[in-house]
């Protein structure tokens, strides 16, 4: 309350220097409430500067906001005072987040719940900079990352990441005998280039070395299961990626939208082959009232067409259809569509609470099959449903979720969906 007294005072206050003849000038400008953060690097996020005319507070509202936008900043406000020779002076005052953490991280859908330990920090070094360390036990498997990314080398427009990776989890291929369970391996290491073009709109690019193995798992559906008993590959994946990112944060709300292209191409150096994919996704979020969220999640995808049970892209709760179950088929297309609203029920201090009502929607191209597949009655899934969040907002993506989803086709087809984080 509090500080939107100040912001109401502030914008007043401005309307009557500017309905007088004299001209202002911005001769100062301060960033109060940092611990960790540099002010340096905030600043580079910044619209105003000193010594411009001020005539209106749009530019020092926008400020504000670009603040709120930063994953390290919680809350962000501002005041002014009236300086010597018409001058004001600009105090940008701000409220941080915790982002070095522990990762304690769990969820889980049927026939899969997985637990994450480790540490993380989306602000290192005071600078945006993501750390992440952490073990993942996923299937039973043991995994683990080491993941670097500088968005902003020395002030510039450049940046860079660096991930080491091991990844296993057991993953059902599809053959028309039925499904087999692989015991699969990927060892991954691989780093990018970004370039910043502007605020909203960023370009990245990179390659990753990695071996990926498959191993007929001991445990299986099928009496007498089909496909190779084992394969190891080594490769090298390509990737170029643009984001165009215009969401407003005002805590754990959302406005505006989001949207970006993600193209990789994957080389197999055993037999001198050549896979291509292209994913594009746009996220949209209104706030109608002042306690209600409504997201939209709109994602496409293609891929090279091999008949073949490796296809790219999976049915599972996890990413995209919650209720499924754990990736219970696979597609070289893909169109999925999530749509959630979210009702604010507690908001006091630092915690909040949410209900929420989603539907998700989705079908898939068959390996070897054709774009008709995706308006195929059996590829098509729905599943509504609804869930809660319990939000604690001074720390950074600290949301507990649980969802209960049912396929409105079959309604047999339920679960539970549990997690860390929003849905999307």
């Amino acid at each position: 309350m509090r500080r939107s007294l100040l912001t109401i005072f502030a914008s007043l206050f401005i309307v009557v220097l500017t309905a007088q003849t004299a001209t202002y000038q911005l001769g100062r400008m301060e960033i109060q409430g940092l611990r960790r953060t540099q002010s340096s690097y905030l600043e580079s996020f910044l619209v105003s500067r000193v010594g411009d005319p001020v005539t209106s507070d749009s530019l020092i509202l926008e400020d504000v906001q670009r603040l709120k936008n930063v994953a390290a900043i919680a809350q962000a406000d501002y005041e002014l005072d009236t300086l010597a020779d018409n001058e004001l002076g600009l105090r940008l005052i701000v409220e941080e987040k915790r982002t070095f953490l522990p990762v304690v991280n769990f969820g889980g859908i049927r026939d899969n719940f997985w637990v994450q330990v480790g540490v993380t920090d989306n602000n290192w070094r005071g600078r945006g900079q993501q750390l992440e360390i952490f073990y993942h036990n996923n299937d039973r498997f043991h995994n683990g990352q080491l993941f670097y990314r500088v968005p902003f080398v020395n002030s510039t427009s450049w940046g860079y990441s660096f991930s080491l990776r091991k990844y296993s989890a057991i993953e059902p291929l599809f053959f028309e005998e039925g499904a087999v369970n692989y015991d699969y391996n990927n060892y991954a290491v691989g780093g990018t280039g970004i370039y910043q073009i502007d605020l909203p709109r960023q370009a990245e690019a990179g390659l990753t070395l990695f071996r990926e193995g498959y191993e007929q798992s001991s445990v299986q559906d099928l009496l007498n299961p089909t496909g190779p008993s084992a394969l190891t590959q080594d490769k090298v994946l390509g990737m170029a990626r643009y984001v165009d990112r215009r969401l407003e944060y005002d805590e754990f709300y959302l406005r505006r939208s989001e949207w970006w292209v993600w193209y990789q191409t994957v080389h197999t150096f055993s037999d001198a082959t050549w896979f291509h994919s292209l994913i594009a996704q746009w996220r949209q979020f209104w706030q109608p009232r002042s306690r209600v969220n409504l997201a939209l999640r709109l994602r496409l995808g293609i891929s090279t067409n091999n008949d073949s049970p490796f296809a790219p892209f999976v049915v599972d709760s996890n990413v995209n259809l919650r209720g499924v179950g754990n990736r219970i088929d696979r597609g070289t297309a893909q169109a999925v569509l999530n749509f959630e609203y979210r009702q604010t029920v507690y908001n006091e201090g630092q915690w909040a609470g949410q209900l929420v009502a989603f539907t998700d929607l989705g079908t898939w191209r068959n390996p070897g099959g054709t774009f008709a597949d995706l308006w195929n009655s059996d590829n098509l899934r729905e599943f509504v449903g609804g869930g809660f969040r319990i939000i604690y907002k001074k720390i950074y993506r600290a949301t507990l979720r649980v969802d209960y989803g049912i396929d409105i086709f079959n309604p047999e087809q339920r679960g539970f969906v549990l997690g860390v984080g929003q849905y999307f």
